[in-house]
């Protein structure tokens, strides 16, 4: 749990690197948090009657709360393999900016210290073994 919520106690904070598991364990803490709410609006909601107020209220309040830290996450990643934050704005790019910056989020970051800090692996076995 405590990966899950790394991102948000650095909330604001667009320097150092970040490991993909606290990329991907933040973005899985997102979609339980979206997913159980709107389920539960959905399941109580008139949906013949148009949204439901309930429903655009959570959204708004989600992305008033996970915006920020989202980002900062993400320009984290990219600092975590040598690359500008700037990268996340390929995000923007119709259709395949999400795919690329999806593979960016995959990749493993570089190993050792880089221009954006420490390797937030540590060192670890290659201390033992190199």
């Amino acid at each position: 749990m405590e990966w899950m919520l790394m991102p948000l106690k650095r909330y604001a904070d667009f320097t150092g690197r970040s490991r993909r598991k606290e990329y991907w364990m933040f973005a899985l803490f997102q979609l339980i948090v979206v997913l159980v709410p709107m389920s539960i609006i959905f399941a109580i909601s008139d949906l013949t009657a148009g949204p439901p107020v309930l429903l655009l209220v959570f959204l708004a309040a989600y992305l008033l709360v996970f915006l920020v830290p989202t980002i900062a996450v993400s320009v984290r990643r990219f600092h975590d393999q040598d690359k500008s934050g700037w990268f996340y704005l390929l995000s923007f790019i119709p259709y395949v900016g999400g795919i690329i910056v999806f593979v960016f989020m995959c990749l493993e970051g570089t190993k050792g210290p880089n221009r954006f800090g420490d390797d937030p692996k540590g060192h670890g076995a290659q201390d033992v073994f190199g």
